[in-house]
């Protein structure tokens, strides 16, 4: 009888601990807007030629543009060590690192002279 009611109790704390873990909100991205905001400022564009990583950018970069900074990041990137570099491409100079992402890492350029426009790069 005693276990069951300790079975019965390790099953209730694991839903109230399940439960909430569902109704606390994410993390705010770190330019302080929600994950959802983020991840609906960016589109995707395509893929990386060289990767096969997908490419996605914001609202402000023509995909073309973030073809292109993806090609010129990963032409460097591994060379780098996961330094983080700047490419040039089309006249802007791009800066490009690994981010921590939930639950890959990412990669993410952005613009240097317009930090708002930016590039990921997502398996």
């Amino acid at each position: 009888m005693r276990s069951n009611k300790v079975n019965a109790a390790a099953g209730l704390v694991g839903a109230v601990v399940l439960g909430l873990s569902w109704a606390v909100p994410a993390a705010a991205a770190a330019d302080g807007t929600a994950p959802q905001e983020a991840a609906r400022a960016v589109r995707f564009c395509g893929v990386d030629r060289t990767t096969g990583l997908g490419v996605s950018a914001g609202t402000d970069v023509s995909c073309g543009a973030a073809l292109g900074v993806a090609a010129a990041y990963t032409r460097v990137w591994q060379r780098a060590g996961g330094a983080p570099v700047d490419v040039h491409t089309d006249g802007a100079t791009w800066a490009c690192r690994e981010r921590r992402g939930d639950p890959d890492p990412y990669q993410e350029c952005l613009d240097v002279n317009d930090g708002g426009r930016r590039v990921l790069l997502t398996s």
